[in-house]
C-alpha cells in the first residue's frame, strides 16, 4: 500500500506540471485557433530565467518566481501575439504548424545565448547547459518528510501542488465568476459571434495568451527542480501534456487539467508495476505517447484529412505556360554552376558541406510530397530516415553491397510511411501532426532502442559507395553525383506532380468527399503520398549517412525532424527545387556564421526558428515569395491594369473586372452630404423620409477572394423603418449582411451608420455605433447557458430579470446551455436582449429559418416592437408573404445589383416571382 501510494503522490507532481501546461495549451489554442508548439519553450525560459537569476545574481527565490509568472511570462505571450499569432491566425494551417514550431527551435536557442553574451559581458551567470539538481522556489537542499512507512515528500513536491491547486482555484474563479472569463468563453464558443456584440476577439486573444504564458512560466518554475535545464526535455514535457489536451478537446479546461493529474499518475503506475514491459526497452516512457496517439484517434472528431485549396491557396506560378527553357533555365545553369564549382572552385572543406546539403535536400524533397502535394503536415520524417539508415547499415554488415542496403533500406522506411499514413486516414491539420510525432517519439523511444538494429551507441559503418571507376568517398564526386540525384528526383516530383496521380493527390487535399464522388480513392492516395514521402526521406537518409560514413540511432531524433520542417516551409515546401534550396541554406548557414559573424552555435539555430516565424508574413516560403514580389513591382510601375491572377493565386472572375479599391472620400462640407459613387437610394414611406438615415450603403461592391458578389449596392434604412430584401439564392443577399455588419470589407462603396462614416470599421466598432447582426441560423452561444448569453449584452442584473419576467420559458431554465434549446427559444434567446437594449440598426439574415409556424409570428412580432422602438430594420428573408407584413420598404436584390426598391404597396405578384426568379430589369 506504501508504494501504491507513493507512486500516486509523485506521479501528482509531474502531473500537476502536465496539468499546468495543458490548462495553458487548451487556453491558447481554443481562444485563436492555434496549437502552439512553443509551449514548452516558454515554460524552459522562464526555468532558465528563474536559474540565472536566483543562482547567479542571488535574487530571492520568491520575488524572482513571482516577477517571472506574473510580469515576464504573460508580456511574452502579449508580445507574441501581437506580433506574430494574430497574422497566423489568417494563414493555412500548415504555415500555422510551422511558424509555432520555428518558436520552440529558436526561443531556447535564444535563451542560451542571452546567457553566452551576458557571460562575455561579465555577469555573473551560471553554465546553462543541461544542469540538473537545481534549486527550487523552496528551501536548498529541499526538505523531506515521511508521513507513513515507505512514503516521503520533500518541500519541492509540496509546494508544486499548492502552486498547481492555487493556479486552478484562481482560473476556475476567474472563468466562472468574472466577466472576463465570460467573455473568454464566448470567444471560444463562437469568435465572429462575439465580434458581431461588441467585445473584441483579438484582445480577449491576447489576453488568453498571456494567461497561457503565465501557466507555462509557473510551469517551468515549479519543474526546475525536477527537469533542471534541458530544452529536449521541456518540449517532450510539453508534448505529453498535449496528451492532457486532447482528452480536454483542446476545449475544456476541466477536462485537461484533470487528464494532466491522471496522466502523472498512470506513467508512475506503469513505471513501478508494469513488470511485462522489462523486455520492451523505453516502453514505460513511451506511455504517454501511446495514449496521445490512442486519444487523438479516438476522441478527434472526423473532419477534413487535407488542406483546403480555399484557405491554402497555392502561390501563383508567374512562369505558368511559358516555354520549358524559361521555366527551368535559371535552375538548369545553377546546377551545372554547382557541379562545375566542386572540381573547380570550392576547397575540400566546403565540397563536403555542399555535398551534405545536397543529401539533405533529398530528404527535404520528401516534405514537399507530403506538405507540399498533400497538405499533410508529418513530424515523423525524421524517423523515416533513422530506419532507413539503420536498415541499410546493418544488411551492409552481412555484406550487401551498397544499392541493394540502400534499396531495402528505402523500401523498410516506405512501409513504415504506410504505417503511419494510417492516422492519416482519420486526422488532418494539428492532431495529423501531433499523431505522427507521437509515432516518431515512439520509434525513438522503443523501436530504435532494439540491440538488433541500433547495433549500441557506436551503430553501423555505411561506406561510401563505389561504382566502377567512380569513387565517391572523394567529396567532389560525391557532390557531383548528388547534384546529378537531385536534378533527378526534382524532375520525377514535378512529373508526379503533373500525372494523374499528382491530380488524384491536389484533388484529395483541396475537396476529399469530391475527389472520392469523382471516383478517386481517397485511402489509396493517401497511402500513396506517405508512402513516397517516406521512401524518399528514407533515400535521402542513406545518402546523408553514407556522406558522414557512420549511423547511430539518435543522429536523427524527432527533435530534428522539427528543425527540418521549419527550414524547408520556409524556404516554400510545394516546390522540390526549393527543396534543395533549403538543404543548401542547412548546411552552408552554420558554417557561414561561425566562420564570419559569431562562433556561438545557437545563433544559427535562432535564425532558422525565425524563417519559420517569416511564415507569418509570406506563408508559401521566401523562393515563393520573391517572384511574387518581383510580379507585384512590375505590375505597379507597368503601364495600364496587371494582367492575369491575382497575386493571391485566386481565379479572374468570368464576368467583368474586379472592381478597384478606392480610397473612401471624405464627408463633405454639406450637412447631411453623403459622398458615394452614385446616389443613394431615395427616401421612402412618407413620415420615414423625415428620420434621419441610421445605414447607408452607397456603391457598395464586395466579393470574396477576386470573385465579385456585389456590384454597386446602394440602400438606405431610417430609425424606425424596416426594408427588407428579397432575392434569390446566390443574389449576395448574405454578403450584403455580412458588409452592412463590417464581417467583409467592401472593395469601393461607402457604408455610413448614423451618419458617420463606417466603411473601414471591423465587425467589433460597427457593433459599438449600434449596429447589430443576427447571423443566419442561430445568433446565440451554444455553450453558455441561457443567463450567460444575457449577461453577455446585459450587465444589469434588472435587465436581465425584465427578459425573464417576459420570457417565462427562459426563466425556467436559466442554467441550461442554449445549444440544448429548441430553434425557436434559440431565436427568442437572441432578441431578447435586443428588446432591453434596442439597437440603431438590426440586419436580421433569415430570421425565421426553420422555425414553425407559431414561432415565425412570435419572431415577427418582436421585430415589429424593436421597429417601434426607433431600431432601423434591414431583414432578408426567404418567407415573403410573412415579413411582407411587418416591412415599410421593399428592395430586390438579383445578381449582385439592386433591380428594384419601393414602398411596400407598390409590390406586386410580378414584382415578387421577379425577385426569386432574378429576372427583374435592372435600374
Amino acid at each position: 500500500m506504501g508504494d501504491l501510494l507513493g507512486f500516486v503522490l509523485s506521479g501528482l507532481v509531474s502531473g500537476a506540471l502536465y496539468a499546468l501546461l495543458a490548462t495553458g495549451l487548451v487556453l491558447s489554442s481554443s481562444a485563436s485557433g492555434l496549437f502552439n508548439f512553443a509551449h514548452g519553450a516558454t515554460a524552459y525560459l522562464c526555468a532558465l530565467a528563474f536559474y540565472e537569476l536566483h543562482s547567479g545574481f542571488g535574487w530571492p527565490a520568491v520575488p524572482t518566481a513571482l516577477l517571472l509568472v506574473l510580469a515576464v511570462a504573460p508580456g511574452l505571450g502579449w508580445a507574441l501575439d501581437r506580433l506574430m499569432f494574430r497574422k497566423l491566425a489568417k494563414v493555412g494551417e500548415t504555415a500555422q504548424i510551422v511558424a509555432t514550431i520555428g518558436l520552440l527551435v529558436a526561443l531556447p536557442a535564444a535563451g542560451r545565448w542571452a546567457v553566452e553574451l551576458l557571460e562575455r559581458a561579465g555577469a555573473p551567470v551560471l553554465p546553462a547547459e543541461n544542469q540538473f539538481g537545481l534549486p527550487g522556489v523552496g528551501p536548498s537542499p529541499a526538505v523531506s518528510w515521511q508521513p507513513l512507512d515507505g512514503v516521503g515528500i520533500d518541500s519541492d513536491q509540496l509546494i508544486t501542488w499548492i502552486a498547481t491547486a492555487l493556479a486552478a482555484v484562481a482560473l476556475w474563479v476567474l472563468m466562472r465568476h468574472t466577466r472576463l472569463g465570460l467573455r473568454l468563453r464566448a470567444a471560444v464558443d463562437d469568435r465572429t459571434l462575439t465580434e458581431l456584440r461588441g467585445i473584441s476577439a483579438d484582445r480577449l486573444s491576447s489576453i488568453a495568451w498571456m494567461l497561457s504564458s503565465g501557466l507555462a512560466g509557473l510551469a517551468g518554475v515549479l519543474a526546475t527542480p525536477l527537469l533542471g535545464l534541458s530544452a529536449h526535455d521541456y518540449t517532450l514535457f510539453l508534448f505529453v501534456s498535449a496528451t492532457a489536451a486532447v482528452l480536454g478537446r483542446f476545449l475544456s479546461v476541466p477536462l485537461a487539467f484533470a487528464g494532466g493529474l491522471g496522466l502523472g499518475v498512470l506513467q508512475n503506475l506503469v513505471a513501478g508495476y508494469a513488470s511485462f514491459t522489462d523486455d520492451l526497452t523505453g516502453f514505460r516512457t513511451a506511455v504517454p505517447f501511446l495514449i496521445l496517439f490512442a486519444g487523438l484517434v479516438v476522441l478527434t472528431r472526423r473532419g477534413r484529412a487535407a488542406g483546403t485549396a480555399a484557405a491554402d491557396p497555392p502561390p501563383v506560378d508567374y512562369l505558368a505556360g511559358r516555354g520549358r527553357g524559361r521555366r527551368w533555365g535559371a535552375w538548369v545553369v545553377a546546377a551545372v554552376l554547382l557541379g562545375a564549382a566542386f572540381y573547380t572552385v570550392t576547397t575540400p572543406f566546403w565540397s563536403g558541406i555542399l555535398a551534405q546539403g545536397l543529401a539533405i535536400g533529398i530528404v527535404f524533397m520528401s516534405f514537399t510530397v507530403v506538405t507540399g502535394l498533400g497538405a499533410m503536415v508529418s513530424l515523423a520524417q525524421a524517423t523515416f530516415v533513422t530506419a532507413a539508415a539503420l536498415v541499410a547499415g546493418l544488411l551492409m554488415s552481412h555484406g550487401w553491397p551498397f544499392a541493394a542496403a540502400a534499396a531495402a533500406g528505402t523500401a523498410a522506411a516506405a512501409l513504415l510511411g504506410a504505417v503511419a499514413a494510417l492516422p492519416a486516414l482519420r486526422l488532418g491539420g494539428r492532431a495529423l501532426a501531433l499523431a505522427t510525432l507521437a509515432l516518431a517519439f515512439l520509434a525513438d523511444q522503443v523501436l530504435f532502442q532494439l540491440g538488433w538494429l541500433r547495433n549500441g551507441d557506436t551503430g553501423w559503418e555505411i561506406p561510401r559507395p563505389v561504382a566502377g571507376p567512380v569513387d565517391l568517398g572523394d567529396d567532389r564526386a560525391l557532390g557531383l553525383a548528388l547534384v546529378l540525384l537531385s536534378a533527378l528526383a526534382v524532375a520525377a516530383l514535378t512529373w508526379l506532380r503533373g500525372s494523374r496521380w499528382g491530380r488524384a493527390m491536389l484533388a484529395v487535399r483541396s475537396a476529399p468527399e469530391a475527389a472520392a464522388a469523382s471516383g478517386v480513392s481517397v485511402v489509396r492516395t493517401k497511402l500513396l503520398l506517405f508512402t513516397v514521402s517516406a521512401g524518399l526521406a528514407g533515400f535521402g537518409g542513406v545518402l546523408y549517412a553514407s556522406y558522414n560514413t557512420r549511423v547511430t540511432a539518435t543522429d536523427f531524433t524527432a527533435m530534428t525532424g522539427l528543425v527540418w520542417l521549419a527550414v524547408v516551409v520556409a524556404a516554400g515546401v510545394r516546390r522540390p527545387q526549393f527543396a534543395v534550396v533549403a538543404g543548401l541554406v542547412f548546411a552552408v548557414v552554420p558554417h557561414l556564421m561561425t566562420q564570419y559573424v559569431t562562433e556561438s552555435a545557437h545563433l544559427p539555430v535562432i535564425l532558422f526558428g525565425l524563417a519559420g516565424l517569416a511564415l507569418a508574413n509570406d506563408p508559401d516560403g521566401y523562393c515563393a515569395a520573391l517572384p511574387s514580389r518581383r510580379a507585384a513591382r512590375r505590375a505597379a510601375t507597368g503601364p495600364g491594369e496587371p494582367q492575369g491572377p491575382s497575386a493571391k493565386g485566386e481565379p479572374e472572375p468570368k464576368a467583368g473586372p474586379v472592381p478597384r479599391a478606392e480610397p473612401v472620400p471624405e464627408p463633405g462640407p454639406e450637412p447631411g452630404g453623403v459622398p458615394s459613387p452614385r446616389p443613394p437610394a431615395p427616401a421612402i414611406g412618407g413620415g420615414l423620409a423625415e428620420a434621419a438615415p441610421a445605414l447607408e450603403l452607397g456603391g457598395v461592391h464586395a466579393g470574396y477572394g477576386g470573385a465579385p458578389v456585389l456590384h454597386g449596392v446602394d440602400l438606405v434604412v431610417r430609425g424606425g423603418e424596416a426594408l427588407v430584401l428579397l432575392g434569390p439564392n446566390g443574389a449576395g443577399k448574405s454578403t450584403l449582411c455580412r458588409v452592412a455588419a463590417g464581417l467583409l470589407r467592401p472593395a469601393a462603396g461607402l457604408v455610413r451608420v448614423r451618419g458617420g462614416d463606417a466603411t473601414r470599421d471591423t465587425a467589433v466598432a460597427r457593433a459599438r455605433r449600434g449596429v447589430r447582426l443576427a447571423p443566419e441560423g442561430r445568433g446565440i452561444f451554444a455553450g453558455l447557458s441561457i443567463d450567460e448569453n444575457l449577461a453577455l449584452q446585459l450587465t444589469e442584473p434588472d435587465d436581465r430579470d425584465a427578459v425573464y419576467a417576459r420570457f417565462p420559458a427562459l426563466a425556467a431554465r436559466r442554467t441550461v446551455l442554449a445549444g440544448s434549446l429548441s430553434g425557436g427559444e434559440q431565436q427568442l434567446l437572441a432578441l431578447a436582449p435586443l428588446l432591453q437594449r434596442p439597437p440603431a440598426v438590426l440586419v436580421a439574415d433569415e430570421p425565421s429559418l426553420g422555425l414553425a409556424p407559431r414561432v415565425v409570428d412570435e419572431v415577427f412580432g418582436l421585430l415589429a416592437e424593436l421597429r417601434s422602438h426607433g431600431t432601423a430594420l434591414l431583414l432578408v428573408e426567404e418567407k415573403a408573404a410573412e415579413v411582407l407584413g411587418i416591412a415599410d420598404t421593399v428592395a430586390y436584390l438579383a445578381q449582385g445589383e439592386i433591380a428594384w426598391s419601393g414602398p411596400r404597396a407598390e409590390v406586386d405578384r410580378d414584382r415578387l416571382a421577379d425577385a426569386y426568379l432574378g429576372t427583374g430589369a435592372r435600374r
